[in-house]
């Protein structure tokens, strides 16, 4: 059972999602979700349907699909990096 907390009790959301155990998974949520929008606008200034996509990536349509569906998770980083550089971008990582 979750404790009540007042909002004095709580500094930051960081703070409240850690002690509530879920700050990692939620920041993974997040971080795929502004990737996969990224990708989508990328997609949509270069005028790149996801067949199109897919065919460039020599892989499949619903291979683009789950790049692009933010609830999905499972996505490896050298395919992330293969989308962005047919789309003329680069995936930047930083440890901090």
């Amino acid at each position: 059972m979750t404790k009540k907390r007042n909002a004095a009790e709580l500094s930051t959301l960081d703070d409240f999602l850690k002690e509530e155990g879920i700050y990692e998974e939620l920041q993974a949520v997040v971080i795929k979700e502004v990737l996969a929008e990224q990708l989508a606008e990328a997609m949509k200034k270069e005028g790149l349907s996801r067949a199109k996509l897919a065919e460039r990536m020599q892989t499949s349509r619903s291979q683009v699909s789950r790049l692009l569906n933010p609830a999905d998770g499972n996505v490896t980083l050298a395919t992330l990096q293969r989308a962005a550089g047919i789309l003329g971008r680069k995936v930047r990582l930083d440890l901090v």
